[in-house]
């Protein structure tokens, strides 16, 4: 196997160890909680704190100065990269730090007007999210700096540690849910962990602990790698003025990803009690196999293809994407159709809601499911833009998703509910990922190549969803309806191989 292959394989078994782990502190929050007015107001709290990290180090840095680092890593040695990454570093502490501050002390429009987060809640929900969103903002500023650790390794082509990164972070959160938050003591293995009783500030407690995980699990990379601090930012600086520049079109694309957060959570705020949580649970299984696939490849990807943009190996770079679009449609069209078929029974099971919450759940996931291929294939559509050090395009395609959530959002949530909200987020984000791949065609001088990629992936999508029924059908009443569910999708994905097999082979020769 190649690099590339090595670290996607490995990126995707600990982000698989990583959405483990966040189901598992969905369903304890689930349990405590249920669809109820105080797991809403946790979730919509958490919209402008990302925000910040999203638009500072969590996104717009981060994809911005990895080609950047990686060029100067190739080309003039680990000093100098390290240098661009501490002038970068501290840029972004201070301004995510005055950003914070704005937002501590504009909190309460920021929640209540009717184009803020929750305009839709009464005020004692309102009041609990103004205090949550707050709290959340010391966690926003540990990650000002974790996330770009995460880039700066990343770019040296280490990935273990950024990977464990996530899973100490929601092991800081499954803390919190276990411990911090519930009155009721819980019994694990015969053990009684003790029980704080801080409700739902017990979660926020446990995303700072975690963030605080996420930053210190990094540093012994940083001192593998031999970093050294540089106390200056320096905007004249040749480097840090082209990753500026790559920034600010990436600044945008940030801005309308987590406008289209703010947008569905004020939609849903007008819904009835549970929409909000029903899309962010929504939202959390789709993400599981986008992160498992399309993330996974897309990290590993883009310090790969930015070294050879930099070595000039054009041929190359384009075989390679191509061939990560064709993995990923083949692998995420069945398995969405697989998941959407089957999930059902063992989501009610899970996360022990009655029959129409997990009736709500379930519509609002299919709903994100549809637009499982354009999520995925977008990761990989997207770095290869700024791989070339384009960030431009992107900020168009993004704003395109941006106006079409817009207009379908604000006319399916009234006509669908909280279900018409995920489909409008699965036609935005497809069609930006088919805006981005139709450019990116004409950019390299032929449309990207996907053989019998497209009639296969059809095939083994029908194949294997028929298949999830036939069984549903023959079992109904045999066994518990989650051991169908579980055991159908696992029979569907094992009938899916063949049909994948030659992009599987693919992805093991990257």
């Amino acid at each position: 196997m190649s690099r590339l292959t090595r670290n996607i394989l490995l990126l995707a078994v600990l982000l698989a160890g990583d959405k483990g782990l966040a189901i598992l502190r969905q369903v304890v929050i689930a349990r405590q909680f249920s669809f109820t007015k105080d797991l809403d107001a946790f979730n919509v709290a958490n919209n402008i704190p990302d925000m910040l990290f999203a638009l500072i180090s969590g996104g717009a840095l981060t994809l911005a100065f990895i080609p950047i680092l990686t060029e100067l890593l190739t080309k003039k040695g680990r000093a100098e990269a390290w240098e661009l990454f501490s002038r970068i570093a501290n840029l972004a502490f201070l301004g995510t730090a005055g950003l914070a501050f704005v937002v501590m002390i504009l909190a309460q429009p920021l929640v209540t007007s009717e184009i803020g987060v929750a305009p839709g809640f009464s005020s004692v929900q309102q009041s609990v999210v103004i205090n949550l969103m707050r709290l959340n903002l010391i966690a926003t500023l540990i990650f000002s700096i974790s996330g770009l650790v995460m880039g700066g390794l990343q770019a040296n082509q280490h990935f273990l540690l950024p990977a464990l990164a996530p899973l100490l972070y929601n092991l800081g959160q499954v803390f919190g849910a276990l411990i911090l938050s519930p009155n009721k003591p819980y019994v694990l293995a015969g053990i009684q962990l003790p029980a704080l009783g801080m409700g739902v500030y017990g979660l926020v407690y446990g995303v700072i602990i975690g963030a605080v995980l996420h930053l210190g699990i990094q540093i012994p990379g940083l001192i593998h790698y031999q970093f050294h601090w540089v106390p200056r930012i320096g905007l004249n600086n040749p480097d840090v003025r082209r990753v500026l520049k790559l920034m600010l079109p990436r600044l945008g694309v940030m801005v309308c990803i987590q406008l289209m957060f703010v947008i569905r959570d004020n939609l849903a705020s007008r819904l009835t009690e549970g929409s909000v949580s029903a899309l962010t649970y929504g939202w959390m299984i789709q993400q599981v196999p986008e992160t498992i696939l399309g993330t996974a490849l897309g990290i590993a990807l883009l310090p790969a293809i930015s070294e050879l943009i930099a070595l000039e190996e054009r041929e190359k770079f384009r075989e390679t994407v191509e061939k990560c679009v064709r993995i990923l449609f083949a692998l995420t069209l069945p398995i969405a159709v697989i998941l959407a078929i089957g999930l059902q029974p063992l989501i009610k099971l899970v996360f022990g809601l009655d029959a129409s919450q997990a009736d709500l759940l379930m519509a609002v996931t299919r709903g994100f499911l549809a637009g499982l291929i354009g999520h995925s294939i977008l990761e990989v559509a997207s770095r290869s833009f700024y791989a070339r050090q384009d960030a431009v395009t992107p900020f168009k395609a993004a704003l395109l998703s941006l106006g079409i959530y817009i207009i379908l959002g604000v006319g399916f949530y009234r006509w669908f509910g909280a279900p018409g909200i995920a489909w409008t987020d699965s036609i935005a984000y497809t069609t930006q990922a088919i805006f981005l791949l139709v450019i990116l065609s004409r950019q390299l001088g032929r449309p990207l190549h996907l053989g019998g990629t497209l009639p296969r992936g059809l095939l083994g999508a029908a194949t294997a969803g028929g298949v999830v029924v036939l069984l549903f059908i023959l079992l109904e009443g045999r066994l518990p309806a989650a051991v169908i569910s579980a055991g159908s999708m696992l029979v569907g994905a094992v009938v899916l191989l063949p049909f994948s097999w030659k992009e599987v082979r693919s992805l093991l020769r990257l």
